[in-house]
């Protein structure tokens, strides 16, 4: 019986989110402003150090849906796949691609699931080896998108297209495998018969326990590089961007007080 193994990419593949990631290419190519640039900066950090929530998840889609409305097609196509070993081969967990190495050499069929635009998740999982994908797709009208989303890879969306996924190409759920860090994949975890916690968030780590689910946890990056920033543009965004993270950092750390001493 063939068997597939569904993997979330951010958080889980990726130790970022994939579609944040590309925010210094897009913004060097004058797709977005230096104010796109410190707002990303803030949600990437937000993601990093607390994941993202359902609400956090929805604020993030409608934000991206907003920004892409009037972007050239080809455009965004063009960079992703000119930066796409610069931006996200430094964040790929190397314990994700043994994994995945580990489902090929048995023979499984490796997709990539993410609530990401599939303009970012088919060339990373391309590059990362996968074979098929399942993602949120955008709207597009004469060539340039329209800043509708046609499906959004989300929630129980992924466990609807991933039981859609199986019944096309006749895999039997109860064989297969999924991993996701996020307690909003749920669904997608419930849907096969090996459900996995990769770097879960507390609310999927306490599910896991409860329901005695595998727990792993991947923190060993793939590769390490430096991006060399030398333009005063890029500059000034990244000190913007350092007094975000400072400010948010000051933040997290007196929430967390707060709570201990509740």
């Amino acid at each position: 019986m063939a068997t597939a193994a569904f993997f979330d990419l951010d958080k889980t593949i990726l130790g970022t989110s994939s579609t944040l990631a590309f925010t210094r290419p897009l913004y060097e190519q004058g797709l977005i402003k230096r104010a796109d640039v410190v707002q990303s900066a803030y949600r990437q950090f937000i993601f990093t150090i607390a994941g993202a929530d359902h609400d956090q998840t929805e604020s993030m889609r409608q934000y991206l849906s907003t920004l892409v409305a009037g972007w050239d097609v080809k455009t965004l196509h063009k960079i992703v796949n000119d930066s796409l070993s610069e931006q996200i081969t430094p964040t790929v967990h190397a314990e994700a691609l043994e994994l995945i190495s580990f489902h090929k050499a048995q023979g499984h069929t490796v997709v990539i699931v993410s609530a990401s635009g599939s303009e970012i998740v088919e060339p990373v999982a391309q590059l990362l080896g996968a074979d098929f994908t399942i993602a949120t797709e955008l709207e597009v009208f004469n060539g340039k998108y329209t800043g509708q989303i046609s499906f959004y890879a989300y929630g129980q969306n992924k466990a609807s297209a991933i039981t859609d996924f199986a019944q096309d190409r006749g895999y039997e759920l109860s064989d297969c495998f999924a991993y996701s860090d996020s307690i909003t994949d749920l669904p997608m975890l419930e849907v096969v018969g090996h459900p996995t916690a990769v770097n879960p968030d507390t609310e999927l780590k306490d599910v896991a326990i409860d329901r005695s689910w595998p727990i792993l946890r991947f923190e060993k990056p793939a590769a390490l590089k430096k991006p060399i920033i030398d333009h005063p543009e890029q500059q000034k965004a990244l000190l913007a961007i350092g007094i975000v993270a400072i400010f948010m950092t000051w933040m997290v750390k007196r929430r967390r007080a707060k709570r201990a001493t509740l």
